[in-house]
C-alpha cells in the first residue's frame, strides 16, 4: 500500500469518504467495503459480507442488472429514496493493470432537491 507525503496510507481516505464504498470481483464476491458500507448493509451482514457474493443479496430485477454489469463492464447510476433520505448510487467497473477486476459501488447521500447546472 502506498504512503502519502503525510505518512498515511493512500487508501485511508476511503474510510473517511462521506459515502458507502463496496468493491466486488467479476463473480460478485465482496472484496472490500468501508465502514459506512458495512453500516449501510448491516441487516445483510455488514462486514460478514466480505468473501460472499452480492448476487445472493439482490432480488430481481436488481440481480439481473448486477449480473449484466459484471458481464458487460458497463456503468450504472441511479437515485433511491428511503425513509426521507435520498442517495445517488454509482456502480462502475474497476481495473488493475488495464484488466477489469469487478465493480465498485459508491452510495452518496444527496439532498432531496438537487440543483442541476448546464455548463
Amino acid at each position: 500500500m502506498q504512503k502519502s507525503p503525510s505518512g498515511t496510507s493512500t487508501q485511508d481516505w476511503i474510510e473517511e469518504l462521506p459515502c458507502a464504498v463496496t468493491v466486488c470481483d467479476l463473480r460478485g464476491i465482496v472484496l472490500e467495503m468501508n465502514e459506512r458500507a458495512a453500516e449501510q448493509y448491516e441487516k445483510y451482514g455488514g462486514k460478514r459480507l466480505l468473501g460472499k457474493t452480492l448476487v445472493d443479496c439482490h432480488p430481481e430485477p436488481a440481480r439481473g442488472k448486477l449480473l449484466q454489469l459484471l458481464e458487460s463492464g458497463a456503468s450504472n447510476t441511479y437515485t433511491i429514496e428511503r425513509n426521507g433520505i435520498r442517495k445517488l448510487i454509482h456502480q462502475s467497473p474497476w481495473y488493475s493493470n488495464g484488466k477489469r477486476g469487478g465493480i465498485v459501488e459508491l452510495a452518496f447521500e444527496i439532498p432531496l432537491e438537487l440543483p442541476n447546472f448546464v455548463r
